[in-house]
């Protein structure tokens, strides 16, 4: 853990003891009912695809989408930058070209790709923060989709574009697209951090509210157990 995280879970500690003596509920950021995209892969006869998306700390976008029905797998990691700055402490830094990212591998006749965007969009994180998701800041944290095929980064374009036409979040979204970036994964004590460590405040705050906003909005999608790199070992 950074410094920069650790003073951030101080400070959560010190609202979240506010809170309970003031009798509140504590909340995270709630999701957003938005339209399915217009553009979308068509089912094929692939059983395996993967999606690189980013979208602030990896812990709550990995935790999101590992409880996602149709996702065989998904790895925190970096994208970005190069392979020698592909470490934690470095992409902290927020120097490196990095950012926290997610190798979500899917069966793409169960789920498409358009709709794990979708699910990206409305619950994993808030698409209008600009190199920045919540109490995280840098462009370690920026929102970005690294495309993995053109057709990937067709799709992401015209998602993107109805969203902002549409006036979807009453602000722009600023993700930005990436192509030819590859995927390295994070060290092995980030894997599956929202499942072993449920009782962290970050993690209380910021992204177990994520786990039941998929559930409330995307139920035909929700998966309670979740599918962890773990399980794999």
């Amino acid at each position: 853990m950074t410094t920069s995280r650790f003073a951030v879970i101080v400070a959560i500690l010190a609202v979240v003891a506010v809170a309970i003596c003031a009798g509140a509920q504590f909340q995270g950021e709630r999701g957003r009912v938005i339209p399915a995209p217009v553009v979308d892969e068509t089912a094929g006869s692939a059983g395996s695809e993967v999606a690189v998306l980013a979208g602030g700390c990896f812990w709550g976008v990995q935790g999101v989408f590992q409880h996602v029905t149709g996702v065989t797998g998904a790895v925190s990691g970096y994208a970005g930058g190069d392979r020698q700055n592909a470490e934690y402490e470095r992409v902290g830094s927020g120097r490196t070209g990095h950012a926290e990212s997610v190798q979500v591998t899917f069966d793409p006749r169960k789920i498409s790709y358009g709709r794990l965007l979708q699910i990206f969009f409305s619950v994993a994180h808030n698409p209008t923060q600009l190199n920045r998701q919540g109490p995280d800041v840098g462009t370690q944290y920026r929102s970005t989709i690294f495309p993995m095929t053109p057709d990937q980064a067709r799709i992401a374009t015209a998602y993107i574009a109805q969203l902002n036409d549409g006036k979807v979040f009453g602000a722009p979204v600023v993700t930005t697209i990436e192509p030819n970036r590859d995927f390295y994964p994070a060290e092995a004590y980030h894997q599956d951090y929202l499942t072993l460590h449920p009782d962290e405040p970050y993690i209380a705050y910021n992204d177990l509210p994520k786990i039941g906003e998929l559930k409330r909005l995307f139920p035909d999608r929700y998966r309670a157990t979740p599918v962890l790199v773990g399980a794999g070992r």
